[in-house]
């Protein structure tokens, strides 16, 4: 009885401010995929949380990552205000082919660039693991907050990134928050991508 306790006890979390910021976040991706501008409050203090959260864990660029998200959160909570439909809900809207492949080479471009800097330069833990978390995690947020569809299919990428890589490193809490953010992202996309269906629909 006493390992199943310390089991879920490590799944739990005994710190309130990772628990607090898988709470947060939870309540900040019902709300993205119902398109509803509230997620952003959510939003911006779960990353202000997990800012340190990382930096603890010496994860730097999962630390460096959250000021980035402060700041995307606040502009796309301005893009979204004036991408609303008569419903009061966002307008999904979709990448063209060659925006995909310069998002793509962006990305491989920064994993590169940024895991080799952390791996020379300081004692970062799995420095290009987590270098690709951060990499595609920008792409993600910023294809969120401009309201393309294909937004949830690298937050998925970067979900099935994250959960190994927080385990690994002890985080119990905020991988199985990743678990749940990769569920949701799941439902996410599907969600989107019925609703720009049915809008397209009735453009045509």
């Amino acid at each position: 009885m006493e390992a199943v306790y310390d089991f879920l006890l490590a799944m739990t979390g005994s710190r309130k401010i990772e628990i607090i910021a898988v709470l947060l976040g939870i309540a900040n991706i019902t709300l993205l995929i119902r398109r509803s501008i509230w997620n952003y409050p959510f939003g911006i203090v779960m990353v202000t949380l997990y800012a340190w959260i990382f930096f603890e864990a010496k994860l730097y660029s999962d630390a460096l990552l959250q000021p980035f998200f402060f700041v995307v959160q606040i502009y796309g909570w301005y893009y979204w205000l004036k991408g609303r439909g008569d419903d009061g809900l966002i307008v999904v809207r979709r990448l063209s082919g060659r925006q995909a492949i310069g998002y793509g080479a962006a990305a491989l471009a920064g994993i590169s660039v940024w895991g080799t800097l952390m791996a020379r330069h300081t004692d970062a833990s799995f420095p290009y693991w987590d270098a690709s978390i951060l990499a595609l995690s920008i792409v993600a947020q910023f294809l969120l907050a401009r309201r393309r569809l294909e937004n949830w299919l690298v937050w998925i990428a970067v979900d099935l990134l994250a959960i190994g890589l927080y385990w690994t490193k002890d985080l119990y809490p905020t991988a199985a928050l990743y678990f749940v953010f990769l569920v949701l992202a799941t439902v996410g996309y599907f969600n989107w991508r019925r609703i720009y269906k049915n809008s397209s629909r009735e453009q045509a």
